[in-house]
């Protein structure tokens, strides 16, 4: 196959590196044109500018980090003592079970002030502090009770419970249990009972308290 010569014009055949006529040289290099990255460029602007311009409602904060426990532990174990000591004043134990997972989620943000509060951390802390409450509540208790020698009144206490409780029913059968719990193995099944109730009744009162204050911050983060 013959190509025109580029110089002469004169037809040479195809693979030839001169050109017979002339000896122009018939090898030619293409150059590729360089490849523009002003559109990516453009492009990556435009993303960076579009993320920016998002509320913060469709963006997760830097910092909602998930919950660290060696963390959480120092300001739970500080919310679950002032609440036993507002309880030792006369707060009323229910309302000191919600208020110490409140007070966690307070002491955990101030401690990580730029740490995004979200409703789960909230139940969490919430329910740490609900345990620490119960623990710190029932050794301090024990040793008032025993310093105090306070275990006759505390028994007592038990059985007239138990004897207004057998005093509402004429049933033998149920009258017949109240009996049983009248003796030491039934008050030891009662005060154990009565610890089991106590631990899920803080755990999950100081849980709905933890879950308050995460969603009152979590507001606030949004604003």
């Amino acid at each position: 196959m013959e190509q025109p010569c580029y110089k002469c014009g004169q037809q040479v055949d195809e693979g030839r590196p001169f050109c017979p006529h002339c000896a122009a040289p018939q090898i030619r290099v293409v150059i590729a044109e360089p490849v523009s990255t002003t559109a990516p460029l453009a492009e990556s602007v435009a993303e960076s500018q579009a993320t920016a311009a998002l509320p913060a409602s469709q963006t997760v904060p830097v910092l909602a980090l998930p919950v660290q426990w060696s963390q959480a532990l120092k300001p739970c174990a500080l919310a679950a003592l002032v609440a036993f000591l507002l309880m030792s004043l006369g707060l009323k134990p229910y309302v000191a079970m919600f208020a110490v997972g409140f007070l966690a989620v307070v002491f955990y943000r101030q401690g990580r002030p730029g740490t995004a509060i979200s409703l789960s951390t909230g139940v969490r802390l919430g329910a740490l502090s609900g345990l620490l409450w119960f623990a710190i509540s029932s050794v301090l208790e024990t040793l008032i009770v025993l310093i105090l020698h306070k275990g006759p009144e505390i028994r007592k206490a038990m059985l007239d419970v138990v004897e207004q409780a057998a005093s509402r029913t004429s049933d033998p059968q149920v009258r017949a249990m109240f009996d049983r719990l009248k003796t030491p193995d039934g008050l030891e099944l009662l005060m154990v009972m009565g610890l089991v109730a106590g631990l899920v009744g803080a755990i999950v009162l100081a849980a709905l308290g933890g879950a308050l204050g995460g969603t009152l911050l979590g507001r606030r983060n949004k604003d």
